[in-house]
């Protein structure tokens, strides 16, 4: 049995919060170069160069590359064989969040109650997804999810008689009517399957997949691909200004479904993707 004390996960979990912010990933950075090539555009051309300064000067700075810090989401796969001490996972994941946001001058965008709008001042909750795996690590994936893109998701129940084409037109009707509003260019996130709130995780944990990877279905990756075709005809261009480059991916996770379902979620994602991962080995105890 392998131990993980929840000091070092509240130390990791600060650590990647301010990280998160301030470093977009070298997985983003490269999409943005490959875009800049392909843009057709000069106004669309501008959009990404002024992105690509705007992330060179918050690592520089150290400083959030968006005025939108998000709401924290977290995937975190826990070995079997792992025991955490000390404490509670959950609130050890909390605390890091609560001590990454304040050490970090990061943006407070949380309210504790929907309807009553009460800035918590921490950024805390952080929404957690556990899933129990083998062996005895602990995987703590992390991105901080702004709310302009998230505001422009949307989910579907479609009838299976809808078929692909009906599950392609709704991804781009999706993309089509969040416009600039997600603040593009986009990172496409889809769940196929599953049921009404599985489909929605699986479109949420697509985003945690690093932008260029492919699903590992053939038939997936293939649509994966062709919906980025689709997307990029869209004309919507960087920041919604027009041209060719809209999506810079699209990732899509599918799950066994009810023979009466075909349920669809997209989980966009704007140019701010934030995502940051831990492992934990532990000691044997």
């Amino acid at each position: 049995m392998k131990e993980v004390h929840i000091n070092d996960i509240i130390e990791k979990v600060t650590e990647m919060c301010m990280l998160a912010n301030y470093d977009l990933g070298d997985d983003m950075l490269r999409a943005f170069d490959k875009a800049l090539k392909e843009e057709v555009s000069e106004t669309g051309k501008d959009v990404l160069n002024q992105l690509i300064e705007n992330a060179s000067i918050a690592t520089t700075e150290r400083v959030p590359m968006c005025q939108d810090t998000g709401v924290v989401v977290f995937i975190v796969e826990l070995g079997q064989d792992c025991h955490i001490t000390g404490g509670n996972l959950y609130d050890a994941i909390n605390e890091g969040v609560r001590r990454g946001y304040k050490d970090g001058y990061l943006r407070s965008s949380i309210v504790g109650h929907p309807l009553e709008r009460k800035n918590t001042g921490d950024n805390t909750p952080a929404i957690i997804h556990l899933e129990l795996v083998s062996g005895d690590e602990l995987r703590i994936q992390m991105t901080a999810k702004g709310g302009g893109s998230e505001n422009m998701s949307t989910l579907k129940m479609l009838k299976p008689s809808d078929g692909l084409e009906g599950v392609k037109n709704f991804i781009l009707e999706t993309v089509r009517i969040a416009g600039p509003n997600a603040c593009p260019p986009l990172v496409v996130g889809v769940g196929i399957g599953g049921s009404f709130e599985k489909c929605a995780y699986l479109a949420k944990k697509s985003l945690f997949r690093p932008v260029g990877h492919r699903n590992e279905r053939p038939e997936i990756a293939a649509l994966e691909e062709e919906l980025i075709q689709e997307i990029n005809k869209l004309g919507i261009g960087p920041q919604g200004m027009g041209g060719r480059i809209t999506a810079l991916d699209v990732k899509i996770e599918i799950f066994a479904c009810h023979i009466a379902a075909l349920p669809v979620a997209v989980n966009l994602n704007c140019h701010a993707s934030r995502h940051k991962e831990a492992i934990f080995n532990g000691r044997f105890g």
